[in-house]
């Protein structure tokens, strides 16, 4: 008797049919047939009465059933307790991100980090910054790249660099100019304004407005949208500028150009994470942005060396 052979006796008991138990279990029903008869024969009686239509079971293929079932279950329970012991013993780290810091670098320092640690599972995980605060605390991911600033006793943030700003624009727009040349905040006074995200707020769309509003410009907001994709697209369409992250610029996408701001028009990105963690996981990330800044000519900030050395 084996675990198969009651897997097939407690469908076809289900089915009432060896037809459509054996349509059920994806097999021919000669085969079906047999493999019952054997576990007839081994337990020395049959299971069913064969004259019955449909099948029905005997006395002691009822007996058999409620003990196959419980067997059954516990095979079931068992593989799920496994499965939960494999899971928690596998080193994992979750991170979230806002859609803004893929496209800046944050796709190669993933890459580096795999290959740093090929036996690190990693998840990926699109959190707007305020929804990353809340993760973090829930323990659903480890660490969070975002572009604002907040206050929480639990949350560590470290500001990793301010990425300049950059307007998009249609490339038929006054403003448009054929090379990637600088302009002034003032120049957009009055200039449809495609902004994005619409919502949650607070978010990178306040550190533009709060950027205009500080250099006494008074734009004319023509769109907000929830995606940065989206925004892009309605520049292209001839719909509006963007203020956008340098890093965009670097998509390429036909019909915007780009024109760079002052040093002060800039948005930080920030890497947070729990307050309390001083996972391996946490210091290899850390170490792997270190590494990888360094590479790029980028300043490393000090909280992240020493989060890179396990230091508090």
């Amino acid at each position: 008797m084996d675990l198969r052979q009651l897997r097939y006796f407690v469908t076809v008991a289900e089915e009432r049919n060896i037809t459509r138990a054996a349509e059920r279990l994806n097999m021919a029903q000669p085969p079906l047939s047999r493999q019952i008869k054997q576990l007839e024969e081994e337990i020395g009686t049959d299971l069913f009465d064969r004259s019955a239509r449909p099948l029905e079971l005997t006395k002691v293929g009822r007996l058999v059933l409620e003990q196959a079932l419980q067997v059954l279950g516990r095979m079931s329970e068992m593989r799920t307790m496994v499965d939960r012991a494999i899971a928690a013993d596998r080193r994992r780290l979750s991170i979230g991100f806002v859609a803004s810091t893929i496209y800046a670098r944050l796709p190669p320092i993933i890459r580096e980090l795999r290959a740093s640690d090929p036996d690190l599972d990693l998840a990926l995980l699109e959190l707007v910054s305020l929804d990353q605060v809340v993760a973090l605390k829930d323990g659903r991911i480890d660490v969070g790249f975002g572009r604002l600033r907040f206050e929480d006793d639990s949350v560590r943030r470290i500001v990793l660099r301010k990425e300049p700003l950059v307007v998009a624009i249609p490339s038929g727009h006054r403003l448009a100019t054929e090379k990637f040349e600088p302009m002034t905040l003032q120049e957009l006074e009055g200039v449809e304004l495609v902004l994005y995200p619409r919502e949650p707020r607070p978010s990178y769309a306040d550190q533009v407005l709060r950027l205009l509003n500080d250099a006494g410009v008074r734009p004319q907001v023509a769109y907000e949208v929830r995606e940065l994709q989206i925004a892009i697209g309605l520049v292209a369409a001839g719909e509006g500028v963007c203020v956008v992250p340098e890093s965009v610029a670097k998509a390429h996408i036909d019909g915007v150009s780009y024109r760079s701001l002052p040093p002060e028009a800039a948005s930080p990105i920030i890497m947070n994470h729990r307050h309390d963690d001083r996972s391996l996981e946490l210091r290899l990330m850390a170490d792997v942005i270190l590494r990888t800044y360094e590479i790029w000519g980028y300043p490393v900030p000090d909280a992240l060396r020493i989060l890179a050395q396990g230091e508090s």
